[in-house]
């Protein structure tokens, strides 16, 4: 199964607006933003434990990234609320569940060949940084061979200078509204943005934003395995 399969193409999609669907596990849905591949894929996904759900014991081949969007989400590590961000490495193994339920984004197979990093951070207790322009604040995340994620925060009528994102660029709306010369993007919103894309960001209500930049055409796990 290919979604959204050619990274040199723009792709906006509003999940609010999308349909989920169900997962082979009972309980456990999802919205698929992009993939390659059929149930073992390289994959970016919204998905959502129902109450009391859980997920067999499984192998993560290539890494697994989540940041918990609602609810509490657990593994053998520990319980994670809304606002936690974990990687799991290639190779690693868990049994998730969630006993009240929770919305997750998820990317698979995703990691860097030689990233082996297992990363746990609780983000309401971080300190956030200032950026480049009034107005703009960056909670760091994780950074390995020039690919960066990060929190963004934009407050009230924050505007931001050009920039190039040289290796592309992931963005999904966590809470206000987002804007550029392309459109509107409330909350909910995730976006691709291909390798060389320019754009002039800015946001009247304030923004919360996940921003993955540098990924697309990196290296992953995914294609020494092709």
């Amino acid at each position: 199964m290919n979604l959204n399969a050619d990274f040199d193409r723009r792709v906006l999609i509003h999940t609010a607006n999308a349909p989920w669907q169900d997962s082979p596990q009972a309980g456990v849905q999802r919205i698929p933003l992009d993939r390659l591949g059929e149930e073992v894929a390289r994959a970016t996904s919204l998905v959502r434990f129902a109450t009391g759900s859980r997920f067999p014991e499984h192998v993560h081949g290539g890494g697994e990234e989540i940041l918990v969007l609602e609810g509490v989400f657990s593994d053998e590590t520990g319980d994670y609320p809304a606002g936690s961000y974990l990687r799991n490495p290639p190779g690693s193994r868990h049994a998730p569940s969630s006993a009240p339920g929770c919305t997750l984004l998820v990317k698979l197979w995703q990691f860097a060949p030689d990233d082996h990093g297992d990363l746990r951070l609780d983000t309401a207790g971080m300190p956030w940084l200032p950026g480049d322009v009034e107005g703009l604040a960056i909670l760091p995340l994780h950074e390995h061979g020039g690919v960066r994620t990060a929190l963004l925060r934009l407050q009230p009528g924050t505007r931001c200078a050009e920039q190039c994102f040289a290796g592309g660029e992931e963005v999904f709306v966590l809470d206000g509204s987002l804007a550029d010369e392309a459109g509107n993007y409330p909350a909910g919103s995730w976006l691709r943005n291909p390798r060389g894309s320019r754009c002039r960001r800015y946001s009247e209500q304030g923004a919360l934003l996940y921003v993955k930049t540098g990924h697309i055409g990196a290296p992953t796990c995914w294609d020494a395995t092709r």
